[in-house]
């Protein structure tokens, strides 16, 4: 069955934490960062894009880049600006936006679980970038961003998330993009012992955003498990930090596409071929899909609503059966030539926080050919296909709201 525990973390002052409280390192470029952290010394940036601290070009993968997270975090703990909790406690972290709010309980998972599959991916990593992040849990001994799982609803989970929250938490604030952010602190040794014992017996855990921060975390602790002769399996390399959610208050958006030529076709061309496999409507404004099989297609500066038919939409693999598959499958691959979206430079990827303008946008300024809205997967859907062992087609979920970064930190001893 798999662990979560608690952990002794290192939290901000509570009147520091909307300070130190950071968007994750993979969300901001290292020019957007270098913006933010201006006039905010203790912005958890410093530690997940330290390259923020150094020249302009530096390449993020030098050592200097990786010594300076650790510079900075053991800065911030000289300081007091960071401060380790006395005893092991579990953390319940708030999220509400746009009137909508998330709980999320934060212990530590086990390696030992990743590698048992019992915490279950829907994502294959690049290896650049797990031995990226690796050399970040390396050099600065810690877990400094939560790896957010989720997990099939437990009532009496539930039962004492509410307890707990009716109570006031020990940080409340709302950050910069509107987003509130609210941590309370789970000290009661028997509500403890009932949470690891009611995640215990609740089956698997499943990772909903971080899986390069997963996966790197189990690769530095099968690499100190491996060193450590007299290793008992207690140690705190043994497990991660997590923020771990119930699937039921998850809320994913749309993951859209734009891609940058027509592979040689007309636009004319392009739609006749479409045609073939879909009903295609112009329609009178921006078109946000509001139902399975319904994708809005930005072509010539006129949105289009492009209808896959049911044997598409019903197909029995659950994979196959994704609308960001039914695209792949039946128009980026075969009519635009994109064989592999993880590799071509000729798409990229547009999260739906950003909206359906920014796809216009992008379109218009001629820097890209056609946009399509999609979908947006349901955690149902990631569920099924991490349960039958599937991998789903690359950016295919986009979690609002994102963790922060620097709200706990778990050394690994």
């Amino acid at each position: 069955m798999p662990v979560f525990r608690p952990f002794k973390a290192f939290r901000p002052k509570p009147e520091l934490a909307k300070e130190v409280a950071a968007k994750p390192y993979d969300v901001l470029s290292s020019e957007e960062a270098r913006e933010e952290v201006k006039g905010h010394p203790w912005s958890f940036l410093h530690v997940g894009k330290p390259e923020v601290d150094l020249e302009p070009g530096v390449d993020l993968h030098d050592p200097k880049v990786y010594r300076k997270a650790s510079e900075n975090l053991q800065n911030m703990i000289r300081n007091g600006v960071l401060l380790e909790d006395k005893e092991p406690c579990f953390y319940l972290y708030g999220q509400t936006m746009n009137g909508r709010t998330q709980y999320g309980l934060v212990g530590c998972a086990a390696v030992q679980d990743y590698v048992a599959d019992r915490i279950k991916k829907h994502e294959h990593t690049r290896k650049d970038k797990e031995e990226d992040r690796a050399n970040h849990v390396r050099v600065t001994n810690s877990h400094s961003g939560p790896i957010f799982l989720t997990y099939r609803d437990q009532p009496e989970l539930d039962a004492i998330v509410d307890r707990v929250r009716a109570s006031t938490p020990e940080n409340d604030f709302v950050a910069e993009d509107g987003i509130r952010h609210q941590v309370w602190v789970i000290r009661e040794r028997s509500a403890q012992e009932s949470i690891e014992k009611l995640f215990a017996r609740q089956g698997d855990f499943y990772v909903a955003d971080g899986h390069h921060r997963s996966a790197a975390a189990a690769i530095v602790g099968q690499e100190r498990i491996k060193a450590n002769p007299k290793h008992r399996g207690d140690e705190e390399y043994n497990t991660f930090l997590a923020v771990a959610f119930p699937a039921s208050q998850l809320y994913i958006m749309d993951y859209n596409r734009v891609v940058r030529d027509l592979n040689g076709r007309t636009e004319d061309e392009f739609i006749q071929a479409l045609k073939a496999k879909f009903s295609i409507e112009p329609a009178p404004g921006p078109v946000k899909p509001s139902r399975k099989g319904q994708i809005g297609m930005y072509l010539g500066k006129r949105w289009y609503v492009v209808q896959a038919g049911p044997e598409l939409i019903n197909h029995p693999d659950p994979v196959e059966r994704l609308d960001v598959a039914i695209l792949q499958k039946n128009v980026l691959s075969p009519l635009l030539g994109i064989k592999d979206p993880r590799t071509d430079k000729r798409i990229d990827f547009v999260g739906g926080i950003r909206g359906l303008g920014e796809l216009e946008k992008r379109v218009n300024s001629g820097e890209m050919k056609v946009a399509f809205s999609m979908f947006a997967t349901s955690i149902h859907e990631l569920m099924a296909i991490a349960d039958a062992g599937q991998i789903m087609p690359p950016k295919s979920t986009w979690f609002e709201p994102k963790l922060r970064d620097g709200l706990f930190v778990h050394f690994l001893g």
